[in-house]
């Protein structure tokens, strides 16, 4: 069975088909607390019925539901100093639940094993002396969850697969269109996935997958509107996340932020365009600078952070006017409450605070700027894993009572 990207629905109420209203409210109600559990890793009855607004006899009967299906489990009560009368019981998703995901990148092939609530179970890295084609990605996956299978089979149920690749996604067939990074064109991996796990399989764009992490769980929890932009080695990608849902447009392409344009003179980008935003902001500069092949964020934190060179601190100003420029636009097409930066912008952002007095700014139409917050990404190095299993959540969280029953 293959699937197409799938998106991270937000209380959204499950398809009705013939389903009676009480049947589809129910549904609905089950998908809303399945969806509070797995974002705050469990919650007392009376914090489920302050956030849902059902009355506690809704709850408690929700509740034993969702147990009964095997969903969730309850604790110890909740000990509150001070509080008169019963403690609250304490629900917590089902451990066992839990995702596969597979990362291919550029000189490797990361795999992780994550449970519901972003919980990063097992993260194994397969280094590749090459780019992994289509089949050795699938190949290196099934190796190393074969190797998992033990402890899987005792102790985990798996849900699906979720793939977070460095390219371009249909949303129609869930090809791969363009992975430049991997020089991939039109592959379809999900059949290959899909047939190696006996597991539905969903694939997206990593930069997508990030946004959607750092929403839930990390510097934008909460957020239901915001802008991620990543930066890598391998040049700028982002996410947007509108009232709560992925942005993916038409075909699926949205969130190419690398190309927006900043510099109508600036440098000829690959894709043919002059003065794309990856053009002017990257990262092989500032390494050459600093006398560095490659460095991870928190290598560059500490180079960036004590370096007195200032050739590396202008080009830094550099880079962050030309980022300034695209954030500006973005944040006045988009609107958003929070601007997350990740990979090695994160690091541009952290000197600008803590060195160059601030020299990352929002520029907008009205003083709305001036709320939105800039923050940097929390999961660093997680993110990619945890959004890739958000996508395998998806119809779970969505549908939880037609997912068991499947």
């Amino acid at each position: 069975m293959t699937h197409r990207e799938a998106v991270v629905p937000d209380r959204a109420a499950p398809s009705s088909g013939s389903r009676t209203s009480n049947d589809q409210l129910r549904r609905f109600n089950l998908s809303m607390l399945m969806q509070i559990l797995h974002r705050n890793g469990g919650c007392s009855r009376a914090e489920l019925t302050r956030q849902t607004g059902l009355n506690r006899s809704t709850i408690a009967v929700l509740v034993a539901e969702l147990v009964e299906a095997g969903l969730a489990y309850e604790g110890e009560p909740e000990t509150v100093v001070g509080q008169i009368g019963r403690p609250s019981l304490r629900v917590h998703p089902e451990p066992r639940l839990s995702a596969i995901t597979v990362n291919p990148e550029h000189n490797s092939v990361a795999i992780g094993l994550i449970g519901l609530g972003g919980e990063i179970i097992r993260s194994v890295r397969f280094d590749s002396s090459r780019i992994p084609s289509p089949a050795e990605a699938v190949r290196a996956a099934h190796s190393i969850v074969e190797g998992m299978r033990g402890e899987i089979e005792q102790s985990y149920d798996l849900v699906g697969v979720g793939v977070a690749v460095p390219g371009l996604v249909s949303a129609a067939s869930g090809r791969i269109v363009n992975a430049p990074q991997l020089r991939w064109k039109d592959v379809d991996l999900a059949t290959p996935m899909a047939q190696a796990f006996q597991l539905p399989v969903f694939i997206a764009n990593d930069a997508t997958v990030g946004a959607i992490a750092e929403n839930l769980f990390g510097a934008a929890k909460g957020a239901k509107d915001l802008v991620f932009v990543d930066g890598s080695a391998s040049g700028i990608g982002g996410g947007v996340i509108i009232d709560g849902q992925p942005l993916r447009g038409t075909s699926g392409f949205a969130g190419e932020l690398g190309h927006v344009m900043v510099n109508s003179n600036g440098t000829r980008c690959h894709c043919g365009r002059t003065g794309c935003l990856e053009t002017e902001v990257n990262l092989e500069s500032l390494l050459r600078l600093l006398g560095l092949t490659r460095a991870d964020e928190h290598e560059l934190d500490i180079e960036l952070g004590v370096t007195r060179d200032q050739a590396v601190l202008e080009e830094v100003r550099r880079q962050l006017g030309f980022l300034s420029i695209a954030l500006s636009n973005l944040v006045n097409i988009f609107d958003p409450e929070v601007v997350v930066l990740g990979g090695y912008l994160g690091a541009l952002l952290t000197v600008s605070d803590e060195r160059l007095g601030g020299e990352l700014t929002l520029r907008s139409m009205s003083a709305h700027s001036r709320s939105v917050v800039l923050a940097r990404a929390r999961l660093r190095s997680r993110r990619v894993m945890i959004g890739a299993a958000e996508l395998a959540f998806a119809p779970l969280l969505a549908d939880p009572l037609a997912f068991r029953r499947d």
